[in-house]
């Protein structure tokens, strides 16, 4: 059977896709590059925004219209909402998160099978990646009172350190160079299995040859400053993305937060003592419920002080089920939506300072992309450890090589700058 899979939202659905990818292979069945070849077409939801809601919902009826055999939803927002996601065109089938790891068998009614044999094949995923995204954790204990997140994953729990181990070194007999762990809330990994998570990123280091290896997002409450001693290794990217969500302490206690913006600035003053040149982005809502003019400008304020390298600014959004959903205090729409252009403008400053002061110096990047060779060579683009977009040109394609690289200029989002090969 041919089978097409698509993903919306975040790294962790991508992660849950290119495992699905390596079961359907397993089953014999083929990987399709679109719907429309496809006999079959599964679709990993988001439902962390309305946005995403509605791009996912935009994706099932995409496959849909191009003409896939069946539609199989999945993912958080067919979790919170099975019975729409059943209503969509062409949509056969839903399954909820917690069935989602055994999907494949459950469709072609099997028993659950031993992926290890194809596990040795360089296929890391669905398409060629120069970065693999490992899922190493699901689910949320914590109560953030605007996220749905803990609703459509349920409570935190870890995956064992072996299972872990194995798609790792999966991934890298694909070729991949970097590795990225995954999970809803990643920093909760080995507290059901009475482990830190620095003993799975000790693990790794130690138990693997991973060239790279980089963090997504960690909650500022689960680290603590002998954590940084682990960038001591330098496959370990100098890169942090914490979530702050408000620079406003009664925000932050509204969005019951398990921080403060005291607490969160000596975090990261800690972080950049520990590890030099790195990059701290972050998350941020406008227009929280009850969030007032004084309170986003003091928001606003602490953002700019922090100087982040850049940081994602998101138009708050009631999702059903929610604590902020019922509160007082709804924020009128074009209020959020002037608010999240502010910040936005404040993180794409930030963000061009930080980049500043890398010019004139050099650093690693691996490469990600290779375009159509022009009279200077092949126009190349990669991300840099402390991730920063890094545009250069080689004399022959340099795509999944680490290169270093002298940094002469700014782009527009990112560095441009010299293989010194």
């Amino acid at each position: 059977m041919k089978i097409f899979l698509d993903s919306v939202g975040c790294r962790l659905n991508q992660a849950e896709i290119e495992n699905l990818a390596r079961q359907f292979r397993a089953a014999g069945h083929q990987i399709v590059a679109n719907a429309a070849e496809a006999d079959l077409a599964v679709v990993n939801t988001c439902s962390v925004t309305a946005q995403a809601a509605a791009d996912s919902r935009a994706a099932l009826r995409r496959s849909g219209r191009l003409g896939a055999g069946e539609i199989v939803a999945t993912g958080c927002w067919a979790t919170l909402e099975p019975q729409a996601a059943a209503a969509l065109p062409g949509v056969t089938r839903v399954i909820l998160n917690a069935e989602k790891d055994t999907l494949v068998s459950t469709l072609f009614k099997t028993e659950p099978f031993d992926l290890e044999p194809l596990a040795r094949q360089p296929l890391p995923g669905l398409r060629q990646r120069t970065r693999a995204f490992i899922k190493v954790q699901d689910g949320c204990d914590n109560a953030c009172t605007f996220c749905v997140t803990t609703l459509a994953r349920g409570a935190a729990r870890s995956r064992p350190l072996a299972e872990v181990l194995d798609d790792i070194c999966y991934a890298l007999d694909g070729g991949v160079q970097e590795i990225v762990l995954t999970g809803v809330h990643l920093g909760a990994w080995g507290k059901d299995l009475g482990l830190p998570l620095r003993h799975l990123i000790d693990s790794i280091l130690k138990q693997t040859d991973v060239p790279r290896l980089r963090l997504s997002s960690l909650e500022p409450w689960d680290l603590t400053e002998d954590f940084f001693s682990l960038w001591e290794n330098k496959r370990l990217m100098p890169h942090l993305h914490l979530p702050l969500q408000s620079g406003s302490a009664p925000v932050l206690r509204r969005m019951a937060r398990k921080t403060t913006p005291e607490a969160f600035a000596a975090l990261v003053e800690s972080a950049r003592r520990h590890i030099p040149g790195l990059a701290v982005t972050t998350d941020v809502i406008a227009g929280f419920p009850g969030e007032t003019e004084a309170e986003f400008a003091e928001s606003l304020e602490f953002i700019r002080r922090m100087a982040f390298a850049g940081g994602h600014a998101f138009t708050y959004s009631p999702r059903p089920g929610t604590a902020a959903a019922r509160m007082r205090g709804q924020v009128r729409p074009e209020v959020r939506k002037d608010r999240t252009r502010i910040l936005r403008q404040t993180f794409e400053a930030a963000a061009q300072a930080y980049r500043r002061n890398f010019l004139g110096g050099r650093l690693s990047v691996l490469w990600e992309s290779t375009s159509a060779l022009g009279q200077s060579g092949w126009q190349m683009e990669g991300l840099s450890g402390n991730y920063i977009r890094v545009t250069a040109v080689a004399p022959e394609p340099r795509w999944n090589y680490i290169d270093d690289v002298e940094l002469t200029g700014l782009t527009e989002n990112g560095l441009l700058g010299t293989i010194t090969l």
